[in-house]
């Protein structure tokens, strides 16, 4: 699934399109495609992982779910589109995605203040919205769209490993710095992915999201869907600490013990070969 920076990109490379009258208009999509033609497009714009195309009476919503894809003045060979948008000044066509209308104004439907991408993002907000859910866990606060619109798994392991507090912790737990690290890492990073991914090497700097070693304690990462999300953590049990009950604390358990077992035998066949 697209994460906040990946929806920048595409807006910034998309950005020729603003001001085009769309001539032709097509797709799989349920959407009555005719609504479209003759509509130019006042702006485009993002919101979290909301894509958001804007017409003088109405926005088209786009929201490319886990598989969605996009090409600009091109197609995908061999997959028809869900939406093909041309004109004038070019081709947009839109892949494996959720489209919805939107009729109410843009300012009215979204809070620019929680888009961890946005200007107007607010990080006093982001943490009194946390002072009020004390029992969320860190892995669910972060991919809660309406604190931190745009932040998917990637930011979430990478954010949460950076301030070395364990996914299971629970928001209420955590220490002042680990609180405001929270909040200021999201947006940290989710910026530095930005640069990284229009650089193509993002996964260049994943530190511990897929990977499998620690790179600060060099023991095995652990690797589990957690949270009600059930989204997969990559994280480390000897350097992220677990702030709270859990409400899986068999599992926190569970998990550490693994970690100290597998950190032991790697030891031991270290001292065997030597």
């Amino acid at each position: 699934m697209p994460e906040g920076p990946s929806i920048v990109i595409l807006r910034e490379q998309a950005a020729h399109l603003t001001r085009m009258c769309i001539t032709h208009a097509s797709g799989n999509t349920r959407l009555d495609t005719r609504r479209l033609v003759g509509q130019t497009i006042v702006a485009l714009r993002s919101w979290g992982k909301h894509f958001l195309i804007e017409f003088e009476d109405f926005s088209l919503r786009v929201h490319f779910l886990l598989f969605g894809s996009y090409r600009i003045d091109e197609r995908r060979e061999g997959m028809a589109p869900r939406l093909s948008l041309s004109g004038a000044r070019g081709e947009l066509n839109l892949y494996a995605c959720s489209l919805r209308w939107i009729e109410q104004p843009l300012d009215d439907v979204y809070d620019w203040r929680t888009d961890v991408m946005s200007d107007q993002w607010s990080a006093a907000r982001a943490r009194r919205k946390l002072v009020d859910r004390p029992k969320l866990q860190a892995c669910d606060a972060l991919l809660d769209q309406e604190i931190f619109a745009g932040v998917g798994n990637i930011i979430k392991n990478e954010a949460l490993f950076r301030i070395r507090v364990h996914p299971l912790s629970t928001i209420g737990a955590l220490p002042v710095a680990q609180h405001n690290a929270l909040v200021r890492e999201a947006r940290t990073y989710a910026f530095e992915f930005l640069e990284w991914k229009k650089a193509y090497e993002l996964k260049k700097h994943w530190l511990v999201h897929t990977r499998q070693i620690c790179p600060r304690c060099g023991v095995p990462l652990e690797k589990a869907k957690l949270g009600t999300t059930q989204r997969r953590s990559f994280f480390c049990n000897q350097c992220q600490v677990l702030y709270g009950n859990p409400e899986r604390p068999e599992a926190a358990a569970s998990h550490g013990a693994v970690a100290r077992a597998r950190s032991a035998a790697r030891k031991k066949a270290k001292t065997s070969a030597t």
